[in-house]
């Protein structure tokens, strides 16, 4: 009998065709995911043996889906950083005997399909509420993430640079600008952080690769600086204003700030757009 798995929720569903729904988080059908037979792995930092090298020219890592050709996996992933450990072998061969399985399977006394309706309960096992996981999994597919993400992407780099300008210009006009957009900067960063949060578990398992940490970080960067400075600003309206080591201090809190932000678009476009490897 085939497995599907809901790539939004994790939800597992056994039959011959993947539910018209998720019945936890609503996914349409499409998100749905055929379940390859589990293949032992080697313990963690431990290399392919000998017997798993050469027997496929294509591996998949389980992380981020990046691709890999050649008689082995590479030692780490160049998309998401996960350890050699997190790939598997992609063979037609696999497959192939896997559906002749299936098709003995249906020959002989078929299991029973479990119901999958609206009303089914959700895998007790996720750790998540019915309504957490319909809210969060809908928050995935409509990809709530990448469109709050532009927020800081976008109005963050204006501000800082509104900032440059009326330091060394001193128009009032682009002070005012560039303090309406770093708080709203600020506003926006709980929402990136818990819709990045819930990406992170949903898509990639939670794994904790230097590519995610790096992202997390500057995340965490990102936002405690843009509350400081809104802060500081908010209570120092003359900042920009007087030259001195305090709007020196304050610039250089922005560029870090900027940077940071800079990075972690980078680390998220590695994600979104990751080249296959040959």
């Amino acid at each position: 009998m085939k497995k599907w798995k809901c790539s939004v929720c994790g939800y597992i569903h056994t039959g011959d065709e993947p539910p018209e729904k998720c019945p936890v988080c609503g996914a349409d059908r499409s998100l749905f995911v055929e379940l390859e037979p589990e293949i032992p792995t080697e313990p963690a930092g431990s290399q392919p043996s000998d017997a798993n090298k050469g027997t496929s020219d294509k591996w998949k890592c389980t992380v981020c889906g990046y691709t890999h050709k050649g008689g082995a996996p590479p030692e780490q992933c160049p998309v998401c950083s996960a350890d050699q450990v997190h790939y598997q072998p992609v063979t037609p061969d696999a497959k192939a005997s896997t559906r002749a399985e299936e098709s003995e399977d249906k020959e002989g006394e078929k299991e029973p399909i479990p119901d999958t309706s609206t009303n089914a309960e959700p895998p007790s096992d996720t750790g998540f509420t019915p309504y957490y996981d319909m809210i969060t999994g809908k928050l995935t597919v409509l990809h709530a993430h990448p469109i709050s993400v532009h927020i800081p992407n976008g109005v963050l780099p204006v501000s800082v640079l509104f900032i440059m300008i009326s330091a060394l210009f001193g128009i009032d006009a682009l002070t005012t600008a560039a303090y309406c957009n770093m708080v709203f900067v600020t506003l926006s960063m709980p929402a990136v952080l818990f819709t990045g949060y819930n990406d992170w578990q949903r898509r990639y398992g939670g794994h904790m690769t230097s590519v995610f940490r790096t992202k997390i970080l500057c995340g965490c960067v990102v936002s405690a600086l843009a509350l400081i400075l809104s802060l500081w600003w908010s209570f120092d309206g003359e900042i920009l204003t007087h030259a001195g080591s305090g709007r020196s201090f304050f610039i250089l809190l922005c560029l870090v700030m900027l940077a940071a932000a800079v990075l972690a678009g980078y680390m998220g476009g590695k994600l979104v757009f990751p080249q296959n490897g040959e």
